[in-house]
C-alpha cells in the first residue's frame, strides 16, 4: 500500500523557518520524481518545488525561489522542504506528491510530469502570522 505522510507543519511568525518532511512507503521512492504543492485559502493547488529522482536537479516556483529548498534522501525514502523567511502569503496546506515521469528541456530539469502525479499525501498545515 502506497503512503505519503507529511509532517512538520505548524504556526510560526513571519521571518521564521519550518522544515516539512514527507515519508514515503509502498513504492520504489528512488525512481520517482517528487514535488511539493500547496493550496492557499481560496486558491487552487499550486506547485511549489520539484526534485529529480536522484535529487541532483530541482525547480521552484518564483514565489518561493531563494527561500525554500527541496531535498530528498533516497536511503530514507523521505522528501523534505526547508522553508525560510516565511511570509503570511505562504500560509497553506502543503502536500507532497510522486510522479514516475520528469520533464527535461535542453538538459534542464523542468519538473515532474507530464503525466499526473500518481501518489499524494494528505497534507500538513502551515500558518504564518505577521
Amino acid at each position: 500500500q502506497v503512503q505519503l505522510v507529511e509532517s512538520g507543519g505548524g504556526s510560526v511568525q513571519a521571518g521564521e523557518s519550518l522544515r516539512l518532511s514527507c515519508a514515503a512507503s509502498g513504492y520504489t521512492f528512488s525512481t520517482y520524481c517528487m514535488a511539493w504543492f500547496r493550496q492557499r485559502p481560496g486558491n487552487e493547488r499550486e506547485g511549489v518545488a520539484a526534485i529529480s529522482t536522484g535529487g541532483s536537479s530541482t525547480v521552484y516556483a518564483d514565489s518561493v525561489k531563494g527561500r525554500f529548498i527541496i531535498s530528498k534522501d533516497n536511503a530514507k525514502n523521505s522528501l523534505y522542504l526547508q522553508m525560510n523567511s516565511l511570509k503570511p502569503d505562504d500560509t497553506a496546506m502543503y502536500y507532497c506528491a510522486a510522479n514516475p515521469d520528469r520533464v527535461y528541456s535542453g538538459g534542464q530539469f523542468l519538473g515532474c510530469g507530464p503525466s499526473q502525479h500518481n501518489y499524494w499525501g494528505r497534507g500538513t498545515q502551515v500558518t504564518v502570522s505577521s
